[in-house]
């Protein structure tokens, strides 16, 4: 399977690495051929360092507090890290656009589909489809792919282990 450009998949795979960052090169790399993504190039420490402060400036866009503020947060990293649009095929891939420059190491190659994958996402299902968990202990950042688009908690164990709280409480104050 390979990673769908700027797609779903992509916003997906950013949401896991902000919630659980990773912690050498080795297991970037690692992670990133589990997701799907063609690795064309050397894995280096650039390439993590470059991950990492883009997740914690893509982490600032979760928690930005309106539209607006997203979507400026946003703008800044596309402007960073995406190009125009272009058709290209490589890797025997078949034919499909890149939203950034070819011979680029996988830092900036994760940084450009995932700055566009959450565009798109923002932009095609709604600029509030970003959020941290509601269940206090957690905090996890997630995005909402659901149908409602009114998605709380990031995981349906957290949301579980909220309702049964609720539910116990309620029953203590009866």
């Amino acid at each position: 399977m390979q990673l769908n450009p700027y797609g779903e998949d992509p916003v997906r795979f950013v949401v896991e690495l902000t919630n659980v960052p990773p912690c050498s090169v080795r297991e970037l790399e690692e992670r990133c051929v589990a997701a799907g993504m063609v690795i064309d190039r050397p894995v280096e420490q650039g390439d993590l360092t470059k991950v990492l402060g883009f997740l914690r400036r893509w982490a600032e866009v979760v928690d930005a507090g309106t539209d607006e503020r997203r979507a400026a947060l946003l703008n800044g990293l596309l402007a960073e890290a995406s190009t125009p649009p272009r058709l290209t095929d490589h890797a025997d891939g078949g034919w499909h656009i890149h939203y950034r420059e070819d011979g680029i190491g996988l830092g900036g190659v994760l940084r450009a589909v995932g700055a566009v994958g959450t565009a798109l996402h923002l932009t095609g299902l709604g600029m509030h489809r970003l959020g941290r968990c509601a269940l206090t202990e957690c905090g996890n950042a997630y995005a909402d792919f659901s149908r409602a688009g009114r998605q709380r908690y990031c995981s349906h164990a957290c949301a579980n282990r909220d309702a049964v709280r609720r539910h116990r409480a309620k029953r203590r104050a009866l």
